[in-house]
């Protein structure tokens, strides 16, 4: 059997495997859907584009038929992906930007939780007819960036927000319980500071193990069992701790995005730098965190002669380089039916995708004109949605019939330029050319006294750029500037 696959690639002899009964049905689909040969021929199956904002969560149903997605015109969708139709639009009921939707498994895709920066959480049941319910559940005190939800459950979740807050959820009861405020322990005049969550994720192979990361260096892993229900508790402590270790003690930096994988392996996308893999013997205990905190303040110490400092050299995680986070709050995903590939948007507007394993770059894809922000790949099949500044979702396929060309990162080192512009206005600017704004509204006219004024304001409020486009292919028919590569 050895020498009739010899020289054979990992597809044909599965196939081969399969066809003589030597590989059954499911571990030939693991094999076909981690093919890097699909990754490399992906292209843009469909758009979908209904909504009047940038898409800021898409998510796919348990049985991968329905995409649900939310949008800053407060709009909540359910799509026929593949047919691109939508099948129920409603307004979410929140007051600002959706920032996720997601359905509760086992639910006949009826019940919906959503985030917003309004800081609600909110509980959306849909009725037979269409006729769309929607309840707040609870409220922080700051924008809710991300949920998760324990995987099997139709009632539990969890959510996160700027203020720091890790809220637990029952259905079953409506109710929401504060589990926590994420504080810093930065040093010793900052240890009660609070930490701006941006991303929780719960462990799909342990449940009870849920991690968070927002506005520092660390990622922190909770064990939901050590929670008192009806006591006091020390439950604000994480189980673990998780930080490359260069990057313990920045203060510059911090974590826009988390993924567990299959095999209980967490990701975590930082903002101004990179995406790195952590397994679970890679995590700080305290002790490890305070040692390091004060030999990195003392500049003038070796670095190699603190105890800690021995640890980290064996203690480094997988690195995936070569996109861009810093404008916005990215998410991180695994691709592949054993988590074989790590996807992530960036700032050039393209998807990045490498294999996990080595950190290889296999795919570079255009995919927003401005930023992609979030990658969902399909629960089963070998099928990527997208997101970003954009008012569309594209759906992404295997359809090319030529596998792309190897990377070239010269490139990828160039960085479009974007119609998406970040810039800063003082509140009272803006309030004086809204003003300004009114009094034309009124008058329908200017007097020459704020002919200047005017112009500044039609500048401000109509600022654009360069109208660049997609193809099918995720190539992009603008011209492009340079971009950072880390």
């Amino acid at each position: 059997m050895s020498r009739a696959c010899k020289g054979l690639g990992s597809f044909r002899r599965g196939l081969w495997k399969r066809e003589v009964g030597d590989l059954p049905p499911r571990a030939f689909a693991n094999l076909v859907g981690a093919s890097e040969d699909l990754v490399l021929r992906f292209g843009i199956h469909r758009k979908l584009d209904r909504h009047r904002g940038c898409v800021n969560t898409i998510s796919f149903n348990s049985d991968g038929d329905i995409l649900v997605s939310g949008s800053d015109d407060r709009m909540v969708m359910l799509w026929d992906w593949d047919a691109g139709l939508v099948k129920l639009s409603f307004h979410s009921g929140h007051t600002d930007n959706v920032f996720q939707a997601k359905f509760m498994p086992y639910t006949d895709d009826r019940t919906i939780i959503t985030c917003a920066a309004d800081g609600e959480v909110r509980h959306v049941q849909i009725l037979e007819g269409g006729q769309v319910i929607s309840k707040m559940l609870a409220q922080h005190e700051g924008q809710v960036h991300k949920m998760d939800i324990e995987p099997g459950s139709p009632h539990i979740f969890y959510s996160c927000g700027e203020d720091g807050l890790v809220q637990h959820f029952d259905l079953r009861t409506q109710s929401a319980t504060k589990l926590f405020v994420c504080k810093s322990f930065r040093d010793e005049y900052d240890f009660m500071s609070i930490v701006q969550l941006n991303a929780i994720a719960i462990d799909p192979r342990n449940p009870n193990l849920f991690a968070i990361a927002g506005s520092d260096e660390y990622a922190r892993l909770y064990d939901i069992r050590k929670y008192k229900w009806k006591g006091s508790s020390d439950f604000g402590h994480p189980t673990d701790w998780f930080c490359p270790p260069h990057l313990i003690g920045d203060g510059q930096v911090g974590i826009t995005g988390l993924a567990f994988s299959d095999q209980s392996e967490l990701l975590a996308s930082y903002n101004d730098e990179l995406i790195y893999l952590f397994t679970r013997d890679q995590g700080l205990n305290l002790n490890s965190v305070h040692k390091s905190l004060k030999s990195s303040k003392d500049r003038n110490d070796e670095e190699d002669s603190s105890p800690s400092a021995a640890n980290q050299k064996t203690n480094i995680p997988q690195a995936y380089v070569g996109h861009r986070n810093r404008d916005t709050v990215k998410g991180v995903s695994f691709y592949g039916p054993n988590s074989e590939y790590v996807a992530s948007g960036s700032d050039c507007g393209r998807i990045f995708i490498w294999r996990k394993k080595d950190g290889e770059l296999l795919r570079v894809m255009e995919g927003d004109r401005s930023v992609v922000n979030c990658i969902e790949p399909h629960p089963y099949s070998a099928v990527i949605a997208s997101s970003g500044i954009e008012n569309d979702v594209k759906i992404w396929t295997p359809n090319a019939t030529e596998r792309a060309p190897p990377i070239n990162m010269e490139e990828v080192k160039k960085y479009k330029r974007s119609n998406f512009c970040t810039f800063s206005i003082p509140d009272d600017m803006i309030a004086y050319i809204l003003a300004l704004q009114r009094r034309r509204s009124v008058s329908g006219n200017v007097p020459s006294e704020f002919v200047a004024d005017a112009d500044l304001m039609d500048l401000v409020m109509n600022y654009t750029d360069s109208d660049g486009s997609l193809n099918e292919t995720g190539e992009t028919t603008e011209n492009s500037g340079d971009c950072i590569v880390n």
